[in-house]
């Protein structure tokens, strides 16, 4: 392309970044204003202040609530990969029989919604003890919806993987554990890195689940600890509210951009075989 054309399009990329930039900007200019100013139509404060982000910490247990969704979301991120992994193998690698009415039967669990499920989970947790803990939001997602995707996922891309290489195997003497463990999974990088990014982005953004099993503060997660900044008359502190939704997006922009690129690759992977 010419000088001309690459920077008329770069010109369109730039036009085209701004309804999503803007809102980041806002979010964090907004955070230094005082609660007044908030609404106004000025791009930067009129004044620079840090006590917002003070605030944040001495209204409620900001850290203790950043700690829970940050090594809840870990733990569930990890289960998932395990769980995914090693169901989408047997499913595009293993035969056996009801194997196409049984992945149908699993992808069904994407249909149902979470609200559906909700009352009744929240019985047999609570028979179980389990309320006010993070059990739920451990097991939920690494066991629901979320873990069906990253099998489907997984799934599709040990299907592209080519049969020479698990002939090549059992020549060499590997059995079906070591096959899976020293060539397949190591391939499947990119399919991992996708599975990771929507994990955990899914299980820091939940809600509706911290909202139903969770109702100590100390025990909160951060979209649900988000709501909890008022004052005295139950007014929203717009400003200390927009300091900590910027401090809970550090998280997921530093996730996607370390493993952005494997996350491309293993979502162009999921459609090549069915």
């Amino acid at each position: 392309m010419s000088n001309k054309t690459k920077l008329f399009l770069y010109g369109v990329l730039l036009v085209l970044c701004i309804p999503f930039v803007f809102p980041t900007w806002w979010m964090i200019t907004s955070s230094f204003k005082p609660n007044s100013e908030i609404f106004s139509p000025s791009l930067l404060p009129s004044s620079w202040s840090f006590e917002p982000w003070r605030q944040v910490f001495t209204m409620q247990p900001f850290a203790q609530q950043y700690w829970n969704s940050a090594y809840i979301a870990v733990v569930v991120t990890v289960g998932t990969l395990v769980v995914a992994s090693m169901a989408g193998y047997a499913f595009a690698r293993i035969r056996f029989r009801g194997q196409n009415f049984l992945f149908l039967l699993v992808l069904t669990g994407l249909l149902i919604p979470s609200e559906v499920t909700i009352v009744p989970l929240f019985r047999i947790f609570n028979s179980l003890g389990l309320v006010d803990t993070h059990w739920p939001l451990i097991l939920v997602p690494m066991l629901g919806p979320p873990s069906v995707l990253a099998t489907f996922i997984m799934r599709q891309f040990f299907i592209t993987l080519p049969g020479e290489l698990e002939e090549a195997a059992r020549m060499d003497g590997l059995g079906r554990p070591a096959i899976f463990r020293r060539i397949a999974l190591p391939l499947a990088r990119p399919a991992l890195g996708a599975v990771a990014i929507f994990t955990f982005l899914h299980s820091w953004n939940l809600y509706l689940e911290p909202v139903v099993y969770i109702s100590s503060q100390t025990k909160y997660t951060l979209p649900q600890a988000l709501t909890q900044f008022t004052d005295a008359y139950q007014g929203q502190l717009w400003n200390v509210q927009l300091s900590a939704a910027s401090m809970t997006a550090i998280p997921v922009l530093i996730v996607f951009v370390i493993a952005q690129r494997q996350f491309i690759e293993g979502l162009a992977h999921t459609g090549l075989k069915g």
